[in-house]
């Protein structure tokens, strides 16, 4: 116990000079481990971008694959948004690996990692720039001197937002007498979508996007709207929603009538649950697509939209009464009746769908997923790979020829998709025959033979697309949208969703901001003339351009109103 104490030196300076000693060797060993400590951060925060780079990697080879050669699974969009979350993930872990190292290494020699970022692009020059001068210093930080000179300046551009903005307009409606009639005179008071309403336009639009695009329910929007300081009820919102519904008709008649006229119209349904008695019922969403492009049409591209609480043959039927030409759609049996020859007024042509025939096969010649499922996975089908890249051959060739006109399309697909259809034919038949009924891919087999004419159309007929994918993409926000909304709470709910789709959906096929489109319509309907309401169509809309300040008369206006009043009057901006 005494052997360390015998050890220590008699005279003070020593004792200090030991004890400097010490404190060195101390100081030596906590920077060593400093050191180390950030070294593991760095290749920590190498690793974690390598991961990242890796996923991205993955990720554009998965998307150039996509475009260059077409599906390579019936879950390439999942698949997709998987890649990209998990991308999201890792490059948010890099981030904090790097910020973590260059904290660790500012104590230690250890050279912060530098993680390698993709060059920022410029910020868009349409957005408004503030610019921040910092105060020159008054004198030479280095001798002191007044005399300093300008020689340029650095600029940082930060990208900020400013929180959303409420207002209320003020619409001014002066009262006049005549001095001869004693006749009251007054400007018409501005028009409210609601009677005796208060929300403008662009609120209007806000709310209706918010929930038929965005998914998101009305009492979400209430409690986001009361975190902001506006008090707006659920039923105050409802009242909104049913109003513009109701001032929207005249738009929803114009689109369903462009739809019903087309020469060929893809059609398929979805599940959507309805709200019954202590349950809910399996209804559905149905879509009728126009889009002329693939054959090079020139008529704008829209949607339809209807709702059914069951999928009984009753409702194609009756949606599709008036309409004469192609249908392109899976092998639902409800369509049956349209295509009889006896159907008033013409019996339309049948187009299937050749992805949900290959589908049937891929299911089978699926590599990918038989790999994960280890020990249980199911043998791989040689026939059904086959018919799969007999099919590729097909979409192959249609990829070449997509947006030719219809003549051209033809004569290509005579010249080229023909004899490999044909030959597609004859060894399904043939290896039809050689399979039992118990075998899995009979029933692919036999899903395209019975069904051959309907499938072979596209050979009669340039227009005729060899899928069905423009209207599974048209119901691809009701198939996400579930997952938010879990079920409509009655039939006329469901009948709005698609009320409100097909206006939605129409302006995107069009390249149109949807919010933009609704507030200005909902903004100019009321004054608008019916034989003029075509011009709001989302093909024929453009937005009202907005007049310098020195050529805007003086009128009063108001985001839902556009009634002149008096010149002397005073002139509110509106926005």
């Amino acid at each position: 116990m005494n052997a360390p104490a015998e050890q220590l030196p008699d005279d003070l300076a020593s004792a200090l000079a030991l004890l400097a000693e010490e404190r060195a060797r101390r100081v030596v060993a906590e920077a060593e481990a400093a050191t180390a400590k950030a070294e593991a951060a760095s290749a920590k925060a190498l690793v974690s971008h390598s991961e990242a780079l890796i996923a991205r990697l993955k990720l554009e080879i998965e998307k150039v694959r996509r475009e260059l050669y077409g599906s390579r699974s019936e879950r390439k969009a999942r698949l997709l948004e998987q890649m990209e979350l998990q991308l999201e993930e890792l490059e948010t872990d890099a981030g904090e690996d790097e910020l973590a190292a260059e904290a660790l290494a500012k104590g230690s020699t250890v050279r912060a990692f530098e993680r390698k970022r993709p060059s920022r692009k410029p910020f868009p020059e349409h957005l408004p720039r503030e610019r921040v001068v910092i105060a020159a210093p008054a004198n030479c930080p280095c001798c002191g001197s007044a005399k300093l000179s300008k020689l340029g300046e650095d600029v940082t551009e930060t990208l900020e937002v400013v929180p959303r903005q409420w207002k209320v307009i003020q619409t001014v409606r002066e009262k006049f007498s005549c001095r001869e009639c004693e006749k009251i005179t007054q400007a018409p008071a501005p028009f409210h979508v609601t009677p005796r309403g208060f929300a403008g336009p662009n609120l209007l639009a806000m709310i209706l996007f918010e929930k038929f695009a965005q998914h998101q329910h009305l009492n979400r929007q209430s409690e986001r709207y009361s975190r902001e300081g506006i008090d707006l009820s659920l039923s105050t919102l409802a009242d909104q929603v049913g109003a513009c519904a109701a001032a929207l008709r005249p738009l929803h008649a114009l689109i369903e009538a462009h739809v019903l006229v087309a020469e060929r119209l893809h059609g398929i349904d979805t599940t959507v649950p309805i709200l019954a008695k202590g349950k809910t019922d399996t209804g559905r969403i149905w879509t009728y697509v126009r889009d002329d492009r693939p054959f090079g049409g020139r008529s704008p591209p829209a949607a339809l939209y209807y709702a059914s609480r069951d999928r009984r043959q009753e409702h194609p039927e009756r949606h599709l009464k008036t309409f004469t030409g192609i249908l392109q759609a899976d092998a639902y049996g409800g369509y049956n009746p349209l295509f009889k020859m006896d159907r008033v007024p013409a019996p339309l042509t049948q187009a299937l769908c050749w992805s949900h025939a290959r589908r049937k096969f891929f299911a089978l010649a699926d590599i990918a997923t038989n790999a994960k499922r280890g020990g249980k996975a199911a043998p791989i089908s040689p026939i059904a790979l086959e018919a799969v890249k007999r099919i590729d051959a097909l979409f192959d060739i249609e990829r070449e020829i997509n947006g030719l006109a219809a003549d051209e399309r033809l004569e290509r697909r005579r010249k080229n998709s023909q004899p490999l259809a044909e030959e597609l034919n004859g060894w399904l038949q043939t290896e039809r025959e050689k399979l039992s009924r118990s075998s899995p891919v009979v029933e692919a087999i036999d899903y395209m033979l019975k069904r051959w004419d309907g499938f072979t159309s596209f050979l009669e007929d340039g227009r005729i697309c060899l899928t069905n994918n423009a209207a599974e993409r048209a119901l691809r926000g009701f198939a996400l949208s579930r997952k938010s909304w879990l079920f409509a709470g009655s039939d006329r709910g469901a009948d709005r969703a698609a009320f409100m789709a097909t206006l939605i959906v129409s302006a995107k096929l069009n390249d149109v901001d949807p919010q933009a489109w609704l507030a200005d319509v909902l903004a100019r309907i009321a004054d608008m003339p019916v034989a003029r309401v075509e011009q709001l169509l989302p093909w024929n809309w453009q937005s009202a351009k907005v007049m310098p300040n020195a050529e805007r008369p003086h009128k009063i206006r108001t985001s839902g109103c556009h009634s002149e009043t008096r010149n002397h009057k005073i002139f509110i901006p509106a926005g």
